[in-house]
């Protein structure tokens, strides 16, 4: 295999990356196309979750918020990177880099772009929404620290994206690595996180067994176990609502006013029963 004809049809950063990943020092590797193609497709991901949100940024002043003008899955999501910057940085120090790159390539990819920015969609399309300013903020701040830890491995791409993101550091070349920062621990947000992850999928299962379109609302009744599940459901609405193709969502502690034929799911600490 001539690297340069790699390097020519899908660039050396796709290279780099198929290089690395499951692959351990001393070891030897099968070449597959369909492997650089997929890192090539991960590159693009990065690249359109990046347009997506400078789109967004625009000439906006972008400054951090108080930690309670934070909405939970903003703290959820800082949290998440910040625990990410931790193992990485250990990995790495351990010459672990195939398992570096995976974990920063789970967390880009489902984590950050499958679950946070759609959640964080309509708080950005309205521009009355006073929370917006902090999902700014958060999508830039996790963006800088995600490039920052793919670096190494796609060097290109990301200096790209950094240099144009924002100009308070010249180059991620020679940026500050990230370190990990006490304030943006929050387990109680991150189980918050992993509840409505499981709500979505729960309904998004059920939708896609009947042949539901995702375009038909249904109303959503969310029967919680306790006091603290329901509470956290409540609170975290907004951030779902649209992910599950709802047209109202109710939360309660029991089955009053649920028509016998709602389609039923149980989740973890809550059940789930939808009607179209």
């Amino acid at each position: 295999i001539d690297p340069l004809e790699v390097i020519d049809k899908y660039g050396a950063d796709a290279l780099r990356f198929t290089l690395v990943t499951n692959n351990a020092p001393g070891n030897d590797m099968r070449f597959y196309w369909e492997r650089v193609e997929a890192s090539r497709n991960f590159a693009n991901k990065v690249w359109n979750a990046s347009r997506f949100i400078m789109m967004h940024l625009g000439d906006n002043v972008i400054t951090e918020p108080a930690k309670e003008d934070l909405e939970v899955i903003d703290r959820w999501i800082l949290s998440a990177v910040n625990t990410l910057a931790k193992d990485v940085t250990e990995n790495m120090d351990k010459y672990e880099l195939g398992i570096a790159l995976q974990k920063v390539y789970d967390f880009i990819w489902e984590e950050f772009c499958d679950w946070y920015i759609e959640m964080v969609k309509p708080r950005l399309w309205s521009e009355e929404d006073t929370t917006k300013a902090a999902a700014l903020w958060t999508l830039k701040t996790v963006l800088i620290q995600s490039l920052k830890l793919l670096h190494p491995y796609m060097p290109f791409i990301t200096e790209e994206i950094f240099c144009t993101l924002q100009s308070e550091e010249e180059s991620i070349m020679i940026s500050n690595w990230p370190v990990y920062r006490k304030e943006w621990e929050d387990e109680q947000s991150e189980a918050k996180a992993e509840l409505m992850k499981n709500l979505i999928r729960g309904i998004r299962n059920i939708r896609t067994e009947m042949n539901v379109a995702p375009s038909r609302k249904a109303v959503v009744y969310l029967v919680a176990d306790d006091e603290a599940t329901g509470a956290a459901l409540e609170e975290l609405i907004p951030a779902y609502q649209h992910m599950i193709s709802a047209s109202e969502v109710h939360v309660q502690a029991d089955k009053t006013g649920i028509e016998d034929n709602a389609v039923s799911v149980v989740i973890d600490k809550a059940s789930v029963y939808a009607s179209c």
